[in-house]
């Protein structure tokens, strides 16, 4: 089974081919350029980058593996959540495709993406194990109970962590996108500053960093001869340190052994030291994606629609973006 998909959720156009849950291609047209002068995603600007490169990327990833697009099996496109614009752009483009080849088509959430990422490398990794899914738009701790079974047992009050590198990164003038131009500077600086790591007490899985943000933003009104480079070592500590006590202590409490990172944000080299550090301590198994397959592509989007596509969960030509999908829906 050959499936084409197409992931569109926000700012990058990503066209994948996947043949029995092998990748066989995977291209991604990154917008970061186009949006950094405006320092975040333009919803509008995003839309029309997608309309402009979509069909010549789709051309790229079946040139890439030598595949015609009559030899496709099955199409498949994100349908939420994200950017109402960018979402429409990408699926649409997957049902023409469908309609005209009369083929079946398969809508994705584009969280259990993130998930599915995992298992483009562990294909033995099985059910149940604990996600971190971290982003620019999600922070959430998961139980995967089955493939398509997920619970939610943490989740961010307010800013997702990645929300928060953006917001920081733009009071330290860092730079778009945040996670990376952070990570950057803390190489060069020190942990000398304590910020917030809030909502400790115990049992308790969910996640705020706004209030992280706000005490960067007055420190450095307290603080003006203070280092960037030290600031933002400070400021990923805390972040990476939210992340990491509260994923493995929702992992000891409910009794996992294993946990899987995704997500953005999973591809900071902080976060990943500190669980294989913590992992071994607490003698888990830890699972990440490649760097290149923790930011948005259509590699993870291809693979969820296979799982779909094997137990015949195919979608109607009806199916519409949903900007706000939840993990209810697989």
């Amino acid at each position: 089974m050959k499936v084409l998909a197409i992931e569109s959720s926000c700012d990058e156009t990503a066209v994948a081919i996947l043949e029995d849950g092998h990748l066989l291609s995977s291209v991604v047209s990154s917008q970061i350029e186009v949006h950094r002068k405006f320092g975040g995603v333009v919803p509008e600007v995003a839309a029309r980058r997608h309309l402009e490169v979509i069909d010549d990327l789709v051309l790229e990833a079946l040139r890439t593996c030598g595949t015609e697009l009559a030899e496709v099996d099955v199409f498949a496109a994100t349908m939420g959540p994200g950017l109402v614009g960018s979402l429409l752009v990408g699926l649409s483009f997957a049902k023409g495709l469908a309609l005209s080849l009369n083929r079946p088509f398969v809508g994705v959430n584009h969280l259990y993406g993130h998930v599915y990422a995992n298992y483009l490398v562990y294909r033995d990794l099985e059910p149940p194990f604990l996600v971190l899914l971290v982003s620019g738009g999600h922070t959430e701790i998961l139980l995967m109970k089955d493939f398509n079974d997920v619970e939610l047992i943490g989740k961010t009050r307010d800013d997702a962590a990645g929300e928060a590198f953006d917001k920081i990164a733009r009071l330290l003038e860092l730079g778009y996108p945040g996670g990376p131009s952070i990570e950057e500077s803390a190489k060069r600086g020190e942990v000398k500053y304590r910020f917030p790591r809030p909502l400790t007490e115990r049992n308790n899985y969910d996640f705020s960093f706004s209030g992280l943000k706000t005490s960067v933003l007055y420190f450095l009104k307290k603080n003006p001869e203070s280092r960037v480079e030290d600031v933002a070592a400070s400021a990923q500590e805390a972040i990476v340190d939210s992340l990491i006590s509260k994923t493995f202590a929702a992992a000891e409490n409910l009794d996992v052994r294993k946990i899987a990172f995704a997500g953005g944000v999973a591809a900071n080299l902080l976060l990943r030291d500190r669980a294989y550090e913590k992992a071994v301590q607490k003698r888990l198994k830890i699972f990440f994606p490649p760097v290149n397959m923790c930011t948005d592509n259509a590699a993870m989007i291809a693979m969820v629609a296979y799982e779909k596509a094997k137990r015949g969960l195919f979608s109607p030509l009806s199916t519409n973006a949903v900007p706000y999908l939840s993990l209810d829906v697989f």
